[in-house]
């Protein structure tokens, strides 16, 4: 393969799927990965329809380590040599004061936040070491910078992302390895449906009466940090819309 290969999990929705779009777009040939394998393979076939590049979807559950390292190992030879990594698959649950939490939810944030990052980035780099190449982007939050009520546990994961993040640039640094991290504020994806369990009313309601950030948004901003030049690593983005200043003060007119 002459393009350049790059794997983005939680490809399914959101920042994920945007992202696929945009690395389509600029000339990538792509692994994505998600739970849900009809969008999977409706968003493979588009994408080789619609644009000159190859795709191949994995379907996996990222917080099943079986699942993963099965998925993995049937890749293609051709499609070994990843060179871009997009940690995305992450997501919130619950707004319960930390005495009320559900640990069930507690769990899944940190199986999927934490060590589903920590295990397909352990597939993956020993690849990239070998060959002194590669680059990782990680998908943090404007949670993994400040903790804000009702969050503690999604807080600490996103902060334990960053931490991660911070050490991975360490370790690969004598392998010319890149890492980056973009930690959005508010975006508008299924990202808030989730978190209150389905429930659109609540979710709407988040983004009333100011403008948020979009996916693409994001995936535009993961496609220029991918792009810099060989010298240059971008190691953190903060993005915010312009109707939010920090964690928990947002500007609204309603």
């Amino acid at each position: 393969m002459e393009n350049k290969i790059a794997l983005i999990t939680g490809a399914t929705s959101g920042i994920g799927k945007a992202t696929a779009y945009k690395l389509a777009k600029e000339g990538y040939n792509l692994i994505i990965t998600g739970r849900r394998v009809k969008i999977l393979m409706e968003l493979e076939v588009f994408i080789q329809k619609n644009y000159k590049v190859r795709c191949i979807s994995l379907n996996f559950d990222i917080r099943e380590p079986n699942e993963l390292e099965n998925s993995m190992h049937k890749l293609p030879k051709e499609w070994h040599e990843i060179e871009l990594l997009i940690n995305n698959a992450g997501l919130a649950l619950g707004m319960e004061s930390i005495h009320e939490g559900d640990l069930q939810q507690w769990n899944q944030m940190i199986d999927t936040n934490i060590k589903g990052l920590l295990h397909i980035s352990k597939m993956i780099l020993p690849g990239m070491v070998e060959r002194k190449s590669g680059h990782i982007i990680n998908i943090s939050s404007i949670a993994g910078k400040e903790a804000y009520g009702n969050g503690a546990v999604y807080c600490g994961t996103k902060h334990a992302v960053e931490a991660i993040t911070k050490g991975m640039r360490i370790d690969l640094l004598p392998h010319g390895i890149k890492v980056s991290s973009v930690s959005p504020g508010m975006v508008d994806t299924g990202f808030s449906t989730v978190r209150f369990s389905g429930n659109k009313e609540k979710a709407e309601a988040v983004y009333k009466g100011l403008t948020p950030l979009y996916a693409e948004d994001i995936a535009d901003t993961i496609a220029w940090i991918a792009s810099r030049p060989k010298h240059v690593n971008i190691n953190d983005v903060l993005i915010m819309p312009t109707a939010q200043a920090n964690a928990s003060n947002t500007y609204k007119k309603i």
